[in-house]
């Protein structure tokens, strides 16, 4: 069975936790719990209202979608770094990162090729053991990937920590009133699609940083980094989307005005890309590792620019 992990970002019901954090529906959740199939910090845990707290380890199995065995598929994966311990790959646009609820379960994954890649060059792959973060589907870039379950949880210690740097490009709509700003906001769980989060200033909000700062502009849309300084789901979007400045190509934390400068442009679905990752690897270097833009983002913003 196919066991994987992630850290708190969030306090709450684990069920509720669980399935914000990993896109699985909340009843999958809830199964996986009451199967003892989930621990919290090493502890089996069997009641889905257990209360957990931000930056807890959990560890879970599921009774279906994760049940599917995740055979080697050349993905022909960009490897922009490597060591004995880690690599970072540039994440491909359009590709979940692992098997989840609501998908086939013969969708090929991240993951699929994470076990090409480890097959080929003779490292064990451990499905529980790799994915040190996790990127939406939509998103490119940097992505980091551990070897062995030693170093997945050395790396997921530097995340829970916050020392590792995290850097964004997104195009957006719109141009910010300020060319860098710090967007400090806490943020919740919407309380009416359960899906998406928002602002808030209710009780359950975690707090959430997020600077950035303008690379260029026009008079429809403006290029953005971000550097997330904190980890909260969704954190950039929801982000952007309250100073009104949604990312282009975001179907979910949207507007009127975003929907048509993103069908306009005919841009992808969405433009946010990982372009940086400053980690310190398992010798203590410092190692910063940047991703270039997929042909469509580039194509896109050689379009902008060109006034076409």
């Amino acid at each position: 069975m196919n066991q994987q992990s992630i850290i708190t970002n969030e306090s709450g019901r684990l069920d509720i936790v669980l399935s914000n954090q990993t896109g699985i529906a909340r009843s999958e959740a809830k199964k996986a719990i009451e199967a003892s199939l989930v621990t919290v910090d090493g502890k089996r845990v069997k009641k889905p209202s257990e209360k957990v707290q931000e930056n807890q380890k959990i560890q879970y199995s599921l009774v279906t979608a994760a049940e599917s065995v995740i055979s080697p598929v050349d993905l022909q994966l960009e490897v922009l770094y490597e060591d004995n311990d880690c690599l970072v790959i540039n994440k491909p646009r359009g590709i979940a990162v692992h098997p989840g609820s609501g998908m086939d379960k013969n969708e090929t994954t991240i993951l699929h090729g994470i076990a090409y890649y480890f097959q080929e060059h003779s490292i064990p792959f451990t499905a529980d053991a790799c994915l040190v973060h996790r990127l939406d589907k939509g998103t490119t870039g940097c992505m980091l990937i551990a070897k062995t379950k030693a170093v997945h949880e050395a790396l997921q210690l530097q995340f829970q920590e916050r020392t590792v740097q995290k850097f964004y490009h997104a195009l957006v709509t719109g141009v910010p009133q300020n060319v860098k700003a710090l967007i400090d906001s806490p943020i919740d769980r919407d309380k009416v699609d359960r899906t998406k989060y928002q602002v808030s200033g209710g009780a359950t909000a975690r707090s959430a940083q997020t600077t950035y700062k303008t690379l260029w502009d026009n008079d429809k849309v403006a290029l953005l980094e971000c550097e997330l300084h904190t980890g909260r789901t969704h954190q950039i979007r929801v982000h952007l989307h309250a100073i009104g400045h949604p990312i282009v190509g975001d179907v979910k934390y949207t507007s009127d005005k975003n929907k048509e400068v993103s069908k306009q442009l005919n841009a992808p679905e969405f433009c946010l890309h990982a372009q940086k990752l400053i980690f310190n690897n398992m010798e203590g270097r410092q190692t910063s590792v940047e991703a270039k833009y997929d042909n469509n983002f580039n194509n896109l913003l050689q379009k902008i620019q060109k006034g076409n």
